[in-house]
């Protein structure tokens, strides 16, 4: 089997740092033609070391697939739990709000439990649900196709339902946010629906945490200048910070989990 060169440990090392490397960078750096570089790249990505991009190779895969949402509220569950704590500090008495799906939404709603006067209006099931616990929330459940995966409405009928509604605040979801794809979601039809929502509502909360950054899903959403606040946990590096404010978002960091 072939042995990894001194070139690769760096590379690798290089990956590390800034978990990104681009062909062009490389082959200025180490001398090389953009041939050598590719080589090197898909011989590291064959060992499971890297993912091949467009144009470089990144230290975690770049693209988010869908996922059950069973499968999904076993994922960085405290985080979540964690990130709807800090999200609440963003609602008001009386407010008319959007809740989009998402397992990090769940949580959420969870927290509005004990919450003064709302309206909510809703395309999660499970959101409606645990919204109906309180008896201070009026709920509005988006009707239409259910989307089995997420447990969620989407389609047309929901989105002709939502066209009659202004809401002071969204709360959205998604699978992905990356610097130049923007935020996205891994199914069209509720990417479809999250933009219209977005178009209903004053203000956009995103809740996400940090696995979600520099990832992309199938349907884009929009582009990160539509955000005006991002509610994450506590492990977003500087760096992507940084890059997220450059955009005019607000970083809310939630505390330790």
């Amino acid at each position: 089997m072939e042995r990894l060169l001194a070139r690769h440990y760096s590379i690798l090392k290089d990956l590390e740092l800034e978990g990104y490397v681009s062909v062009q960078n490389l082959c200025n750096k180490y001398s090389v033609s953009p041939v050598t570089i590719r080589k090197d790249l898909n011989f590291l990505e064959d060992r499971g070391l890297l993912y091949r991009t467009h144009g470089g190779a990144s230290k975690q895969v770049c693209y988010a697939y869908e996922k059950n949402v069973r499968e999904k509220e076993n994922i960085n569950p405290k985080a979540k739990i964690s990130i709807a704590e800090a999200a609440v500090s963003l609602v008001r008495e009386n407010q008319s709000l959007i809740l989009a799906s998402g397992t990090t939404l769940h949580y959420f709603a969870r927290k509005l439990i004990n919450f003064a006067p709302l309206t909510v209006l809703t395309s999660s099931l499970h959101v409606a649900l645990e919204l109906c616990l309180n008896p201070e929330i009026n709920i509005i459940q988006l009707g239409g196709e259910v989307h089995k995966s997420s447990a969620s409405i989407v389609g047309t009928i929901s989105e002709s339902i939502l066209r009659q509604f202004s809401c002071h605040t969204l709360f959205l979801g998604v699978d992905g946010i990356d610097l130049q794809f923007g935020m996205s979601t891994s199914n069209a039809a509720e990417a479809q629906l999250n933009r219209l929502m977005m178009e209903c509502s004053d203000k956009v909360v995103v809740l996400a945490d940090s696995s979600k950054l520099n990832r992309k899903g199938f349907g884009k959403i929009a582009s990160l200048e539509e955000i005006d606040f991002l509610v994450t946990d506590p492990l977003i590096s500087e760096k992507d910070e940084k890059n997220l404010e450059d955009f005019g978002i607000q970083v809310i960091k939630a505390k330790s989990f």
